[in-house]
């Protein structure tokens, strides 16, 4: 009876101790799999919201300083007006349309041309252009200060002039490279750019 006793009382002493080992968590169970799984396919919690560029006081520039202050503006369709002030601007200068040309220069310009038309005008002279191809327009440059919006595109044209003067008739073909920057007043509802500067540029 007392070997029995003693026997009992070791086995209880081994089971107690299988259990503290077996019952541990030992490595990655089941349900932590469960739980990483279910973890990742909820969404994570926003911390912190992005700053807002006019929160933090960062100046926008370029094209989203236009947006900012015109969400319709459309870099399509601004590109494909400029291409057809482009081809207006031409033909009126070369006709020596001056009513066409002060609705699309503003008036410094508009002096630099009138210059021009009035210098051919008083040698006799005349011209008619054609365009061989619609010209390229490219967006060089954008930005926004104050009110006004400005965009510097980058023309390539190709078209055939037709001259008269003292020295007879002469056709020419010409391609050219310019730098046209148009201006918007923001603060006006009219929606068109008037052209405020040429500059050559590279072909």
């Amino acid at each position: 009876m007392l070997e029995l006793i003693i026997f009992a009382g070791l086995a209880a002493i081994v089971l107690y101790q299988l259990y503290s080992v077996l019952g541990r968590r030992v490595g990655r169970q089941p349900e932590d799999a469960a739980a990483a799984e279910a973890r990742a396919g909820a969404p994570e919690r926003p911390t912190d919201r992005p700053a807002d560029p006019a929160d933090d006081g960062v100046a926008l520039s370029g094209l989203a300083a236009i947006r900012a202050r015109d969400p319709s503006f459309d870099i399509d369709r601004f590109l494909a007006g400029c291409k057809q002030a482009y081809e207006m601007t031409v033909r009126a200068f070369a006709a020596g349309d001056r009513a066409t040309l002060r609705n699309l220069l503003a008036p410094n310009v508009m002096a630099s041309f009138e210059t021009a038309i009035a210098q051919r005008e008083n040698e006799g002279g005349s011209e008619t252009v054609e365009f061989l191809h619609p010209p390229r327009a490219d967006l060089e440059k954008a930005d926004v200060e104050g009110d006004f919006a400005r965009a510097t595109v980058r023309f390539l044209a190709e078209f055939r002039s037709r001259t008269k003067g003292a020295e007879g008739e002469a056709v020419d073909d010409r391609r050219t490279a310019e730098l046209w920057t148009f201006e918007r007043n923001l603060s006006n509802r009219d929606p068109n750019w008037i052209l405020v500067h040429v500059d050559a540029a590279e072909a």
